[in-house]
């Protein structure tokens, strides 16, 4: 059972999410903002990151390059999950160090397969 981390401020897209992701096998571990979320980076060691991009705090793009920039943590991969659809947000979203990007409302199915792809590398 791969463990996600899942960086969302939004109580209703966190809640609905982490409960898709538990129904298909993944133990989810949540934070509420950028901070936490680069600190359970660190304490959780998760397999994977889903991040949003707008968060109180620290936003998603500095918590991104954060958790890029330390040695334990760098090999994490990062989805961006962001309602700013626009290429530039998907350039943005890479050069603060994330792997890959979707775009909300999520789509699951999609999702899993970003998942897939970034955790059977």
């Amino acid at each position: 059972m791969s463990k996600v981390l899942l960086v969302e401020d939004n109580e209703m897209n966190r809640d609905m999410l982490s409960r898709r992701l538990t129904k298909k096998g993944y133990n989810v571990v949540m934070a509420v903002n950028g901070q936490i979320g680069v600190e359970m980076s660190i304490s959780e060691s998760p397999e994977i990151i889903l991040m949003d991009m707008s968060l109180p705090v620290m936003d998603g793009w500095t918590a991104s390059s954060h958790i890029k920039a330390n040695d334990s943590t760098k090999h994490i991969p990062i989805i961006a999950l962001t309602a700013h659809a626009m290429s530039e947000d998907r350039d943005k979203a890479i050069a603060a160090g994330c792997d890959e990007y979707d775009t909300k409302p999520i789509d699951l199915k999609r999702l899993l397969g970003i998942m897939d792809k970034l955790l059977n590398k």
